[in-house]
């Protein structure tokens, strides 16, 4: 890590790193943008047709603005496509961006919250500034002898008013709220009273309340109204289930006796529960200070990706990304302690949700400790931990930064990686063909692509040693694959996911890397002949063949072939790496002959 002249770590931060003043106009005064237009089809392919958050940023960097879809990709290409229909306004936005970034969610209501915090705290230039500070809406039964249901909602600390209660949301779509809780205090007979009154109201006399005040119902009876009531706030799902079929039945009665008021009031009862099905893990209520963090490493080019996410009473407010490089000391662990003292004190939360054990744990939870003046727990999320939210976050987190990590490589490898429905992108691709001339003279190539690019130094040649005065394409191919990687084997340790066996430390060569992606020059015959050799090495690589006449993609188990299109990026790829592979063996080839002669 490098540090300031103060002694401060300088992290590299790759996401919403500027805060911007909504009320200023600095945009509008940076000189004309003497840079190029933003390319949007090098970032399509890799947009995320998820649900989330798109972050436009200008020039400089700073975001002018932050929007939500549930479709991630069809909202983002909206703008750049038939830009014709755009208002000035809209028109003016997209002039000025030059990147975009991505924050994916599980479902729209999370991409609503996470949208609405994010723009609470970056102000963007081109977003509606909310005056109303008290963005959601909750419910609250009071701890009382016989508890009321009030409408609460969350100021900017998190806190709510008294009296005090359980408290239950949020409740995104919030303009009907009164109508709702008022049909909620008639259904289970909810007093409305501040205080029991020592008789009776009119809520008494036209059936909404079962007078507590006159002790006409018993703690007990009107504890067990309560109690349903709470089952069904909480979300469980049989409970609500159960309670909305019994309104669609209710909607429908007075429908039918033409009590059409009455039924708009239980449809729109009916939208709040099934609001409360889906699982809104971006604004729960919870009073604590909690971080997700995740990393993804990248040996090859000797990076590590970090994405942080904070959450301060149940909410999360921000997403952050940064990148380090492995080098020397540098891992997960250094960073979260120079990221940790480099915030305010009272940002660094008592408890961390990490997707890998960091080095040295329990010292690195001492030195926070001592930073902080309070306990710091860090708990790694692996496939046992038990609480199913907090492991669908780290998902998320993950989820996250691998489009994050895609996105930093070649357009063209996500499309076939998409395409081909492959595990990984294919950041590293062998291809193999065979020259030969006549019976006398046959040889094999194998040219390697790093991230859509050729990597010469891992180019080999093969002089065919098993088939002598015979022409079979497919045995050779079978003998050039087979002595590839059983080289290769020999060499160095490969662990099971077809990586190699490094320290965190250490950054693998590519040259010492079994590829991603191996794709024959041939159809089904020499696909299979290859797989053969790959089984019998005992490795899972996935591989295709690729006939030239039509560009014809085939792969093992699948009977069709796969045309894409001829402008496909991840096509090219494959054309040019299948070129290169033909013209290092017949010029291999070509060599050889030459040296015959003499």
């Amino acid at each position: 890590m490098t540090l300031s002249p103060h002694g401060k770590p300088f992290i590299k931060e790759k996401i919403n790193d500027t805060e911007i003043d909504g009320n200023t106009n600095s945009f509008e005064k940076t000189p004309k943008d003497p840079t190029p237009k933003f390319d949007f089809s090098i970032t399509r392919p890799t947009i995320p047709k998820s649900p989330g958050i798109y972050i436009m940023k200008n020039i400089n960097g700073h975001i002018i603005y932050i929007g939500k879809a549930k479709n991630l990709k069809k909202r983002v290409e909206s703008y750049f496509l038939n830009t014709r229909k755009h208002d000035w306004k809209t028109a003016k936005l997209v002039e000025k961006v030059k990147n975009i970034e991505f924050i994916v969610t599980d479902n729209e209501i999370e991409a609503f919250l996470l949208e609405s915090n994010l723009i609470k705290k970056y102000k963007p230039l081109y977003n509606i500034e909310l005056k109303d500070q008290q963005r959601y809406t909750y419910l609250k039964i009071t701890h009382e002898k016989f508890p009321r249901l009030l409408v609460a909602r969350r100021n900017r600390q998190g806190d709510f008013s008294n009296p005090y209660g359980d408290v239950y949301g949020p409740f995104v779509k919030g303009s009907s709220k009164y109508l709702t809780i008022g049909f909620l205090r008639k259904l289970f007979k909810i007093r409305i009273c501040n205080s029991l009154p020592k008789k009776t109201c009119l809520e008494y006399h036209i059936g909404n309340c079962e007078g507590p005040c006159i002790k006409n119902v018993s703690e007990e009876r009107y504890g067990q109204n309560i109690s349903l009531l709470k089952s069904i706030l909480e979300g469980r799902n049989n409970s609500v289930q159960d309670f909305i079929s019994k309104l669609y039945s209710d909607m429908k009665k007075v429908s039918d006796e033409q009590k059409y008021e009455q039924a708009i009031d239980i449809r729109e009862t009916i939208e709040r529960f099934e609001n409360l099905i889906t699982d809104q893990k971006m604004d729960k209520i919870r009073k604590n200070h909690e971080d997700y963090v995740g990393i993804k490493k990248d040996y090859v080019n000797g990076l590590a990706y970090v994405m942080i996410l904070n959450r301060t009473h149940g909410v999360i407010s921000d997403g952050k990304k940064f990148e380090f490089e492995l080098i020397g000391d540098n891992n997960f662990a250094s960073f979260l302690f120079h990221y940790y003292s480099s915030v305010d004190n009272s940002k660094i939360p008592n408890t961390i949700y990490t997707n890998e054990d960091p080095e040295s744990m329990e010292i690195l939870e001492k030195s926070l400790e001592r930073i902080c003046k309070h306990k710091v727990i860090i708990k790694t999320v692996d496939k046992n931990f038990k609480d199913i939210e907090k492991t669908d976050l780290i998902n998320l987190l993950e989820r996250n930064l691998q489009i994050y990590f895609e996105n930093k490589y070649e357009p063209g490898l996500l499309e076939l990686k998409n395409n081909l429905n492959l595990r990984d992108i294919p950041l590293i691709i062998d291809c193999f063909d065979i020259s030969n001339y006549g019976t006398t003279f046959a040889v094999g190539a194998c040219t390697r692509f790093y991230n859509g690019k050729p990597y010469k130094k891992g180019y080999r040649r093969f002089k065919i040693k098993s088939i002598i005065k015979k022409q079979d394409d497919f045995a050779m191919i079978n003998e050039i694959v087979y002595r590839r990687y059983h080289r290769m084997q020999n060499e160095v340790e490969i662990t099971k996911n077809n990586y190699l066996q490094q320290s965190n430390d250490v950054s693998p060569d590519i040259l010492d890397t079994l590829p991603n992606l191996i794709v024959v020059d041939g159809g089904k015959g020499q696909l299979s002949s290859a797989n053969d050799a790959l089984k019998r090495l005992g490795l899972k690589i996935p591989a295709i063949g690729l006939a030239k006449e039509n560009e014809e993609l085939f792969m093992i188990d699948i009977e069709e072939g796969l045309i894409l299109p001829r402008n496909n990026s991840g096509l090219k790829i494959l054309q040019h790496i299948r070129d290169e592979a033909h013209r290092f063996g017949l010029a291999y080839n070509i060599k050889l002959r030459k040296i015959d002669t003499t």
